[in-house]
């Protein structure tokens, strides 16, 4: 399996002079894996919330997320945990989260000529994920801070319509808080590198991802599409790609087309995939309900009255990979993977205004942690992060307990400078599951903590993982 691909400095040598092939390298940045994918997490959710996702029991997102699972064994180095979905938009774009979320636009899908071309923009994509880039543009951006705080999610779900506008315009979710997204030109041409690479491990024809480009840029012009825009072109693409595909082992025969992308194609063809226009006027939302199975938050309550009263009736929350019951007035903000759960009043803006912070309610995310280690040991990694992120949170002992006959962990935090000095109580308990652990945090003020303690107690209870 070739996983060695000529260095950038390839362009500026004719073949007889070329150096040594050398493996392309992450950029070099100060975030650990576990880090990253909980950026990306939080990045998802704003995704969620501004543009219209399709389910990912849909035909289209399984067809696209069975050709990147192809692709994922193939890259070298850290196994990032893709997942992969199908965004209703017309624009031709797609792009790649920290930690391995890859969004491809509907418009994309309904471009592509084959499904080598169609492979080609995921192996892309995910090369930027393998390369870190979007993580090193974030910190050159100095936003790494958006794990502090709990009850926040600084660059996550944005309230209001006050990014609305930004980020359809955009067609594929950069607005606030994702600029970090947009890729430079030497970004771009590893990620060309290392994902033809890939496309030819796989057995598809390299020459569809030069053909892509070129196939949107003759019908765009340079920049025209927003592929190109938020891809801009090295220069001398079609060039430098063709270069490396002579340096491979001709196969015998290369997977161009299959049955199942004709019969893709010819579905998406008939589907309306949104304009930016119709995006940022919101006539999707209708179409697209919470897949929780809950309301999603609406931000006008104000923000901090909670009705502390037992609640009347209950009902269930459908997450990625677990569900749990949760009173039936509550919200959801966020995706189905990481985000908050919380009764009307229970999320309010971060301090900054470009975000959420979580007043009452449930947080839960996943971390990841070695796959033998204990409950109690994978939640004590994680208060660990926590109180790092967090210099003022004080963790308590980590306890063992038994959840529908799963081993589990638990331990309570407090935060006493929280909500103006009335302070944060973060009940964290932490399940196992493949991978790592799927976490709960339960978020009170220090005064209701007890209040709301009963509810806390029966959402936890009711936790079941898949």
């Amino acid at each position: 399996m070739r996983k060695l691909l000529l260095p950038l400095l390839v362009v500026l040598f004719t073949p007889s002079f070329l150096p040594a092939a050398v493996q392309l390298q992450p950029c070099k940045n100060n975030i650990t894996p576990a880090q990253q994918i909980e950026i990306g997490n939080k990045a998802a959710q704003q995704v969620y919330q501004q543009m219209p996702v399709e389910p990912d029991s849909s035909r289209v997102t399984q067809y696209v997320a069975g050709l990147g699972q192809k692709l994922a064994p193939l890259y070298p180095g850290y196994r990032w945990p893709y997942n992969f979905h199908v965004v209703n938009v017309a624009d031709i774009n797609a792009f790649a989260l920290p930690g391995g979320s890859i969004f491809v636009n509907l418009g994309t899908i309904q471009a592509a000529s084959n499904e080598a071309q169609l492979t080609a923009v995921l192996a892309h994509e995910m090369s930027h994920v393998v390369l870190q880039h979007s993580i090193c543009n974030l910190e050159k951006e100095q936003r790494v801070g958006i794990l502090a705080g709990l009850g926040q999610l600084a660059t996550g779900a944005l309230l209001g319509n006050s990014t609305l506008g930004a980020l359809a315009q955009r067609g594929i979710g950069l607005g606030a808080g994702l600029s970090f997204l947009r890729m430079g030109r030497d970004a771009e041409q590893q990620a060309d590198m290392e994902g033809v690479s890939v496309l030819y491990d796989a057995g598809y024809d390299p020459r569809a991802m030069p053909q892509f480009f070129e196939t949107i840029q003759a019908k765009y012009g340079n920049g025209g599409a927003q592929l190109l825009s938020d891809h801009p072109n090295p220069g001398n693409r079609t060039e430098y790609v063709d270069r490396e595909i002579a340096t491979f082992q001709p196969k015998p025969r290369y997977v161009t087309n299959t049955p199942q992308f004709t019969q893709i194609h010819t579905l998406v063809a008939g589907m309306h995939a949104y304009t930016s226009k119709e995006v940022d006027s919101g006539v999707w939302r209708s179409k697209y309900p919470n897949q929780s199975g809950l309301n999603s938050y609406d931000p006008s309550a104000p923000a901090g009255q909670v009705d502390l009263r037992a609640p009347q009736s209950w009902t269930s929350y459908k997450g990625d990979g677990f569900t749990l019951d949760v009173p039936a007035n509550w919200q959801s903000l966020g995706n189905t993977a990481s985000g908050m759960i919380a009764p009307p009043g229970g999320i309010g803006p971060t301090p900054d205004g470009k975000g959420a912070n979580l007043i009452y309610g449930i947080l839960t995310g996943t971390y990841q942690s070695d796959a033998s280690a204990s409950a109690t040991t994978a939640l004590s990694g994680l208060l660990a992060q926590f109180t790092h992120d967090n210099p003022g949170l004080q963790s308590g002992p980590v306890n063992r307990l038994t959840l529908n006959g799963v081993q589990a962990a638990d331990a309570h935090c407090l935060d006493r400078n929280a909500n103006n000095s009335r302070g944060e109580h973060d009940w964290i308990a932490g399940i196992p599951v493949s991978g790592g652990m799927r976490y709960f945090v339960f978020v009170s003020p220090e005064p209701d903590f007890n209040t709301m303690r009963p509810v806390f107690e029966r959402i936890l209870n009711s936790v079941k993982v898949r």
